[in-house]
């Protein structure tokens, strides 16, 4: 029986880092760190500890990467003001997952920044699935990288996925044996809430 997928981390997508970090400044009151650059795919992100096991990350174009010749992950060659986007799942058996999921969530492929390496499932368009409502599937090998980031006294309380079609996306996170604090509501357009705690109380990231 394959165990049940956890939220990973939460995804903030910003045309630049600087932008992105003052969204989560100005949401959260806590300041992100340097995460590293993907150079595959034209990218580079800062990071925040919320546990153990997971983070929020904000991530937008490289201006000193080349051209990638693909698309950017999450739509980020949109160039979107910055916003929580989407968020990661993590699975032991990422094969497992993308195969059983309800609808396609990506082709698996393999990452790597120094000594961490991950395999992660993302379409091939870049695009987002279910407006990102849908999750990125991913799987670390070794350790998790929350465990490298300082602690800013901040944590994931609860993630609410709003979407016009609530029953498919409560059928994907059934497909990929998700166990974790997600709730699923009915909206008009696809969108992220995120509840936390921080050093100054409960903080909302993302609104219907």
């Amino acid at each position: 029986m394959r165990v049940a997928a956890r939220v990973d981390h939460l995804i903030v997508t910003a045309p630049d880092l600087l932008a992105g970090a003052d969204l989560v400044r100005s949401a959260l009151g806590v300041e992100m760190q340097e995460g590293g650059k993907h150079s595959r795919i034209g990218t580079h992100n800062l990071v925040a500890r919320l546990g153990d096991t997971v983070y929020l990350e904000v991530i937008a174009p490289d201006p000193d990467a080349p051209d990638p010749g693909r698309p950017r992950w999450f739509d980020l060659d949109r160039k979107d003001p910055p916003r929580l986007a989407t968020w990661a799942a993590r699975t032991e058996d990422i094969d497992a997952a993308a195969r059983d999921a309800s609808v396609p969530l990506g082709g698996i492929e393999e990452m790597s920044r120094g000594d961490l390496n991950w395999r992660i499932a993302f379409p091939h368009d870049g695009k987002l699935v279910f407006g990102g409502v849908a999750p990125a599937l991913i799987q670390w090998p070794g350790a998790h990288p929350a465990t490298r980031m300082r602690d800013v006294g901040c944590s994931l309380l609860a993630l609410e996925l709003v979407h016009p079609d609530p029953r498919r996306v409560l059928a994907l996170l059934d497909s990929i044996s998700l166990d974790d604090r997600v709730s699923v509501v009915s909206g008009e357009r696809p969108a992220l809430v995120a509840r936390f705690q921080t050093p100054a109380g409960p903080r909302t990231l993302g609104q219907r």
